[in-house]
């Protein structure tokens, strides 16, 4: 059996994975003591897959992306690990070439869009802005649509206007290094802003452009977030609990959404939740969490048919299910999360497994595969 870091390894190699996360280990200094948050976890994502991070609250999945994207806060440390995303290693990189890779590779959308959208600037300007930010970066891009969009919705038309237009981008396309002027980049930056918004199936764009963000509802603010993070067409995107605030139907247009996107912009995806329900209708493998350890990573059916951690099988038993009797108890699993500061030794988990014995508490199971691309860290599978 391999361990899953040696199969990571293998992987760069061969398939050359989007991301690949080796025995990160992330503590938090506070008052109480040390938080040993992330305890040496191993993750691999493909090109254009959706992963989903699942597990309790507590678990260690924001921290994991929030270590990813180098946005942790000055309290917390990493211990140990390696983070490649296309290969190059980010977790040693300045703040300024992590600025970069944010603004470039690596795009993030969070639970609560209020907190991230500036609630006194319009949409339509946040999105503006991205672009007019950097117009040196974005201006192929913004030039290659504006000709494209002529070229779709005013095909075979002479109008001189846009034959002058179409002219004038031409030739300062062809134009190395040539910039764009200030007016003319807000122009395009704003039709390509309502193209985005178009992207994530918001209606009459040019509306959304002109509202505030506490003019739109939950879904639409969300949307809106994501057509931010979609501007820069990241090589990964991670969605941290994108749809605990919304109701039913708007969660379920917007994990839609996701799954197109993924398609449409060639990303790979992880998409944190709590929620198993999401992930099984929306991701293609899973890792599951407990105490800042992966305990299971495997494709999404296999696990839902053949769970193999008592912590998964825990998990999966306490869903109810819809032939149950009405008033029927719900099964749980018994004991508390553990204290991160003092964590058991061994396996985080034996305290509350039925199935533990004592080698559980003495060592700490190593992620092996113990079926074809199906990995548990648990010592009832050798290990």
């Amino acid at each position: 059996m391999q361990n899953a870091s040696q199969r990571a390894s293998k992987q760069v190699t061969v398939s050359s994975p989007t991301l690949i996360v080796r025995n990160l280990r992330v503590t938090f200094h506070t008052y109480a003591g040390e938080v040993k948050a992330i305890d040496g976890i191993d993750i691999t994502v493909n090109k254009r897959e959706l992963l989903g991070l699942v597990g309790e609250s507590g678990c260690g999945k924001s921290v994991t992306a929030l270590a990813i994207a180098g946005l942790l806060s000055e309290n917390a440390r990493v211990e140990s690990g390696e983070v490649l995303l296309d290969g190059e290693e980010i977790l040693n990189l300045d703040e300024k070439e992590l600025r970069h890779k944010r603004l470039t590779d690596l795009a993030l959308v969070f639970q609560d869009p209020m907190t991230y959208l500036n609630p006194v600037m319009s949409i339509g300007t946040q999105l503006v802005e991205m672009f007019t930010h950097n117009l040196e970066f974005y201006r192929d891009e913004l030039i290659d649509f504006r000709l494209r969009q002529m070229e779709t919705e005013h095909d075979g038309e002479s109008d001189s206007e846009l034959v002058a237009e179409k002219n004038r981008l031409s030739a300062l396309r062809k134009r190395e290094g040539a910039k764009l002027g200030r007016r003319e980049g807000k122009r395009l930056a704003e039709l390509r802003a309502m193209d985005y918004l178009r992207l994530v199936n918001l209606p009459d764009p040019e509306r959304i452009m002109k509202m505030y963000p506490f003019e739109l509802s939950g879904g639409m603010r969300q949307r809106a977030m994501i057509a931010m993070a979609l501007v820069r067409r990241p090589k990964l995107l991670l969605a941290d609990e994108i749809t605990t605030a919304l109701d039913v139907t708007v969660q379920a247009q917007v994990l839609e959404l996701i799954k197109e996107l993924r398609d449409k912009i060639d990303s790979s995806i992880i998409l944190i939740t709590h929620d198993l329900g999401i992930v099984a209708q929306t991701c293609d493998r899973v890792a599951v969490m407990y105490a800042g350890n992966v305990v299971e990573l495997s494709p999404v059916d296999v696990v839902f048919k053949n769970p193999l951690h008592p912590y998964t099988k825990g998990l999966l038993a306490a869903i109810p299910k819809l032939n149950s009797a009405v008033g029927s108890d719900l099964e749980s699993i018994k004991g508390s999360v553990p204290d991160l500061i003092h964590p058991p030794n061994g396996c985080r988990f034996h305290p509350r497994c039925p199935m533990a014995f004592e080698k559980c508490s003495n060592a700490k199971p190593p992620l092996i595969e113990a079926n074809s691309g199906h990995y548990v860290a648990c010592f009832l599978y050798g290990g």
